[in-house]
């Protein structure tokens, strides 16, 4: 749908994008979604995810700050430990983003057929 037919402006519908951008990136849910239990350090996150590189965290976890979804503490020490925790604002982008998880879970099965339907077509087009 264009954002003409919602009556938005442009500019309005650009600001909301990059929004959806930061907490619509997969590292980004995992990482909301993980610190919905409580702080966390770095390394806590890192390797609970796992296959996330720590570039990748730190870009992702700075865009959530920068945002307003975190906040980071850091506790002088050797070395220094840094705990990241979900803002309020952070809290209440759970609600959505588990409004879109549940329908996820309920749809997979729909979503997995398409897949598999989309690829045996595409494979016996290849082949003619």
């Amino acid at each position: 749908m264009k954002p003409s037919h919602l009556g938005l402006p442009h500019d309005v519908c650009r600001a909301v994008g990059g929004v959806l951008d930061h907490i619509g990136d997969k590292w980004a849910i995992l990482v909301i979604r993980m610190l919905s239990d409580g702080p966390l350090r770095f390394s806590e996150l890192k390797r609970d995810i796992g296959s996330v590189s720590q570039k990748m965290l730190t870009s992702t976890l700075r865009n959530l700050e920068r945002d307003g979804f975190v906040t980071r503490h850091v506790t002088p020490s050797i070395p220094p430990r840094v705990d990241y925790e979900l803002t309020a604002m952070g809290r209440d982008v759970m609600v959505p983003l588990n409004a879109l998880a549940e329908w996820a879970l309920r749809n997979r099965a729909r979503v997995e057929r398409s897949r598999r339907s989309f690829d045996t077509k595409r494979a016996r087009a290849t082949k003619e």
